[in-house]
């Protein structure tokens, strides 16, 4: 990958992380900036089991995006992609069946912030 890509990517992972934080008002940043494990989401954020994959590309490749996802997160965690291409709105993908514990991590989270 150039460089121009790698700062397109961080770009990108920093910018997703800011519209996590302004939708659910959580902490979230990128994460290879403080660990750098290649298997690590890239970003990283207070609503736990989630994990996060950011593409931000102009080609889109969901099914290798969320295998990805799948093969780094943990057993207990939800792959979730977000993508973005340039001009565009960012998207979330995720499989189907993961939707139903999406929205429970995502309400459990927000209960926790009204307590």
């Amino acid at each position: 990958m150039g460089k121009l890509s790698r700062e397109k990517g961080k770009r990108g992972e920093r910018q997703a992380a800011a519209e996590l934080n302004k939708l659910f008002g959580c902490h979230a940043r990128r994460s290879q900036q403080y660990c750098g494990a290649d298997a690590d989401a890239d970003i990283k954020c207070d609503i736990n089991g989630i994990h996060f994959e950011i593409k931000r590309q102009e080609t889109m490749k969901m099914y290798p995006w969320l295998t990805q996802a799948s093969e780094d997160a943990a057993a207990t965690d939800c792959p979730v992609v977000l993508h973005r291409q340039n001009g565009k709105p960012w998207i979330a993908c995720l499989y189907l069946d993961d939707v139903p514990g999406l929205v429970t991590l995502l309400n459990e989270y927000m209960e926790q912030q009204h307590d």
